[in-house]
């Protein structure tokens, strides 16, 4: 799809499709959120500084990892190079989804890759895949509210943190896990998922056990775009018209 082909329908009707996109992100990833209140207080930061952690940085994941080495005496090059193996994925997002934002402005590009966390990604790719374009507006009616309700999760898991009950216990940690399975399996049709999804488990399963978190998470990325970059692109072309 091209920047030619793009027809901007209705701004607000843009916006609240992104919206209602928006709903299953905001259930799955809330006791995340919480959650992270809920450490940022344990591990010694203010209530105002949880906030501001998720708000400033918005990436759960690095966010989790920071509250495991801010307090812990490294060095802070390794603090800074553990960050990036966790979010290096976000990299191939955007030279992914970065195709498609053509008939964007510049500002609305810088402004749209700060949102583009893994549910963003998903989203986007599905709705170039159903023929649409990626309108500014209906990205950020999907990224709007999961970005608002991140950072006010934070500060009610900072507030009232104690009063939350073991999310381990409840099975709520495995919400998010389920909802990112069902984004990937939403890739199915396309060509090559199969061998490419198995080699980035079994690397990232075998990263885990050796290297350990969070390098298992890019060195399984990693993993999955070498396969993809050395299988034939006439063979990926044959399966995709099958």
């Amino acid at each position: 799809m091209t920047a030619d082909s793009y027809a901007a329908p209705r701004p607000w009707s843009e916006f609240m499709l992104g919206a209602r996109r928006s709903l299953p992100v905001l259930v799955a990833a809330a006791p995340f959120g919480l959650l992270f209140g809920m450490l940022a207080v344990e591990n010694g930061f203010s209530t105002f500084e949880a906030v501001f952690m998720s708000a400033a940085i918005y990436a759960g994941a690095s966010q989790m990892v920071g509250l495991d080495l801010f307090g812990a005496k490294i060095a802070p090059w390794l603090v800074v190079l553990s960050i990036f193996a966790v979010n290096f994925r976000h990299v191939l997002y955007s030279a992914t989804i970065g195709r498609q934002l053509s008939h964007w402005t510049p500002l609305q590009r810088v402004i749209g890759f700060f949102f583009l966390v893994d549910p963003q990604f998903a989203e986007a790719e599905q709705r170039v895949e159903s023929g649409r374009a990626v309108s500014f507006t209906w990205y950020m009616g999907l990224a709007l509210p999961i970005y608002a309700c991140w950072v006010v999760e934070a500060w009610l898991g900072a507030l009232f943190g104690r009063l939350i009950p073991d999310p381990h216990a409840l099975g709520l940690d495995f919400l998010l896990p389920i909802y990112f399975l069902g984004l990937v399996m939403s890739f199915r049709k396309r060509a090559l998922w199969l061998p490419v999804v198995g080699v980035s488990a079994v690397a990232s399963i075998i990263a885990y056990k050796t290297v350990g978190s969070p390098w298992h998470v890019s060195i399984g990325a990693l993993a999955g775009v070498f396969l993809g970059a050395l299988l034939p692109p006439g063979k990926a072309a044959r399966e995709e018209a099958q």
